[in-house]
């Protein structure tokens, strides 16, 4: 029997890059993310390799859309091996006294609660089978609080405590629980960030190489591939020319 993954967020990014690592392993796939055409391409891009895949189109956020999604799944399809919890966003950047409470609320819907509702649903089966990994994407974030940060390295602080949480209450269940926590990562995640501002986020990695995201779905593949004994707890991954989230090099 091959296993079967869910990953969130696989419409761009981190996610799509890991669809396409576990695929090529022979792993059938269920993507979600909120843009139903980017899903398909993925899933037409992936046609030649020999699995199977579910896509599954909802906006993290809103947990009857989840509920609704998770009745849809077939029969066949229900016994998730791996959940990697990858869908998650940064919104804005700016100090305490000057943020939106709308970027607050999306940050903290998608990047905590999301996680949860997504997990809350994958983890019962896993422990009725007393099997299954979940690899929780985290950030350089979750570690360090930078200056107009705040809520976003909130969120990913949560992520950390969530993940420790986990992999406490699921020891009795076999159940692996990892994090990657990737510093600098040259995605849509500063586009998102900075609402469009294409400028802005192209600064953010001027002057350097940052990660890209194929070297933290790199990171995943080997997460999820260690011995059934052998479980990666935490990985932090930094590009060469970033020493924390606040002390980097630039070239001129």
């Amino acid at each position: 029997m091959k296993k079967i993954a869910l990953i969130t967020g696989a419409t761009s990014g981190i996610g799509r890059a890991t669809a396409k690592r576990l695929a090529k392993l022979g792993i059938n796939l269920i993507l979600t993310g909120r843009r139903s055409e980017r899903l398909e391409a993925l899933k037409e891009e992936l046609k030649n390799e020999t699995v199977n895949i579910l896509n599954l189109s909802f906006d993290i956020r809103e947990i009857d859309a989840i509920d609704k999604a998770f009745n849809s799944i077939p029969e066949e399809w229900k016994n998730i091996d791996i959940l990697v919890n990858n869908a998650g966003l940064a919104a804005g950047a700016d100090p305490i006294y000057n943020g939106l409470w709308s970027d607050w609320e999306q940050m903290i819907d998608t990047n905590i609660k999301g996680l949860l509702y997504l997990s809350k649903k994958v983890i019962p089966n896993m422990m009725e089978r007393k099997t299954g990994h979940i690899v929780n994407v985290s950030s350089i974030a979750g570690k360090e609080t930078y200056a107009n940060g705040n809520v976003y390295c909130a969120t990913k602080h949560a992520v950390e405590a969530i993940t420790k949480g986990m992999r406490i209450d699921l020891l009795p269940y076999n159940i692996k629980v990892s994090s990657v926590s990737p510093g600098m990562v040259e995605t849509e995640f500063s586009i998102v960030r900075y609402h469009g501002d294409k400028d802005k986020a192209d600064n953010v990695y001027k002057g350097l190489t940052p990660l890209f995201e194929n070297d933290i779905a790199d990171a995943i593949e080997y997460m999820v591939t260690r011995p059934a004994h052998v479980n990666i707890n935490d990985m932090l991954i930094m590009p060469t020319a970033e020493a924390s989230a606040v002390y980097n090099h630039r070239e001129e």
